[in-house]
């Protein structure tokens, strides 16, 4: 039985979570926006936290990272046996559930500041979706980004053409990646390239490329409309060496199964991606619904909307957008936890709480007039985060467009 309850064993989590935007983030935000490419030293000390809690094994799936699965498919718990949960049976809530839960909370503060705490990148979590235990265990506590976006590869990831050549021990890789978030900062770089462009898909892999590596060259950082907090970088990889042991999984091309692996990673970083504009739509809400309760408007629960004002019927609106997005999140980090296939499911959330955020962003500076397009308060910068939410991670479109070939049972071949 599904329950999407929060587990009272997260509480503690998710309160030290809430506190650390609160005190934290906030307080920030506005200093980082403007000062753009500025590293935020205060993130050093949650990174510490986490870090500590995951150490002693109280984090119970703090962090992107912790968000992983086994090798039958299953999600490795943050408690409990790791083994995949047949239909039916206990219902379990794990590192999944708690890294979605944990983010949500984080991008209540600053999507930017939360995608600039060390070793949370996106990299980290493609790693924990894809790398052997060996490997996990050697960049486990490194901090990872992740180039997958070329210059005529962007929403199409199938269309990459980041060369990976074999050579001896080695392989040398070439190419171009754009809009790398934490591509300067990060300690690691992980590279989606094809090891055969004439066999498509199945050739993709992805690898560790280490930042101080000779042949990877930094171009430029992104002057961007939101997020400005996070460094967002452009590579050149030239003839860049990176040892066979940096091939994240399994090195075999398969043109049946091989570009599954690399797609792992993103049924695990699309629920975290939606959980960032859940977090920033519950932000919108409770700033704009505190503004116009200061003038007397709040949304009576017991009536219907056309018996209300307009700005709290509207706001109730925006409420069901943010309810409907939250449960389609908590949904894809369920399945995670509990073995079950989430792909579908992973892009119906990254595509719902996407574009809700966007509305919810703009629909509440409109509803907050003057104070919302001002800088009294966060909301202005907030719409601004919000649109990279329904971007990255893949697009919106491309979004839907896995959802109808799943509920279609079409190929990607079959249905462009």
């Amino acid at each position: 039985m599904i329950n999407l309850e929060v587990p009272r064993k997260f509480i503690p989590l998710l309160g030290r979570a809430r506190a650390f935007a609160d005190e934290v983030m906030r307080p920030i935000s506005r200093k980082y926006d403007r000062a753009e490419h500025a590293y935020p030293v205060e993130l050093d000390l949650v990174s510490a936290v986490i870090d500590g809690l995951t150490d002693a094994g109280a984090g119970q799936g703090a962090g992107v990272a912790a968000a992983t699965r086994t090798k039958d498919g299953s999600a490795r718990a943050a408690v409990g046996s790791g083994r995949k949960a047949p239909r039916g049976s206990d219902n379990r809530n794990g590192a999944n559930l708690s890294s979605v839960l944990s983010v949500m909370e984080t991008c209540r503060g600053d999507v930017g500041l939360a995608l600039s705490i060390p070793r949370q990148g996106l990299g980290n979590a493609a790693i924990a979706a894809v790398a052997t235990e060996e490997q996990k265990a050697r960049y486990g506590k490194r901090w990872a980004a992740m180039a997958i976006t070329e210059p005529e590869a962007g929403s199409d990831s199938g269309a990459i053409r980041t060369t990976a050549v074999k050579d001896g021990p080695d392989y040398v890789l070439n190419g171009e990646k754009i809009f790398v978030t934490g591509g300067e900062r990060a300690e690691l770089v992980v590279v989606w390239a094809t090891l055969d462009g004439s066999l498509g898909k199945g050739a993709i892999k992805s690898f560790v490329v280490e930042r101080t590596n000779p042949g990877l060259k930094l171009v430029r950082l992104e002057h961007k409309l939101g997020i400005r907090a996070s460094d967002t970088a452009a590579f050149h990889l030239d003839d860049c060496r990176v040892p066979s042991s940096d091939l994240l999984g399994d090195p075999g091309i398969s043109t049946e199964a091989g570009f599954g692996g690399a797609m792992a990673t993103f049924d695990n970083t699309r629920p975290l991606v939606a959980a960032m504009a859940v977090g920033l739509s519950r932000a919108c809400l409770d700033t704009t619904s505190d503004l116009l309760a200061q003038r007397g408007i709040s949304v009576d629960w017991d009536r219907p909307p056309l018996g209300q004002s307009a700005a709290a019927a509207r706001l109730a609106t925006l409420e069901a957008e943010y309810e409907a997005a939250y449960l389609l999140t908590m949904r894809a980090a369920w399945m995670a936890d509990n073995g079950r296939p989430n792909s579908m499911e992973a892009s119906m959330a990254k595509a719902k709480a996407g574009r809700a955020c966007v509305d919810i962003a703009l629909a509440c500076v409109e509803l907050a007039g003057p104070t919302g397009y001002g800088e009294t308060e966060l909301l202005e910068k907030w719409a601004r985060d919000a649109k990279i939410l329904d971007i990255f991670e893949g697009t919106q479109q491309i979004q839907l467009l896995v959802v109808a070939r799943r509920l279609l049972g079409l190929s990607s071949a079959q249905l462009k």
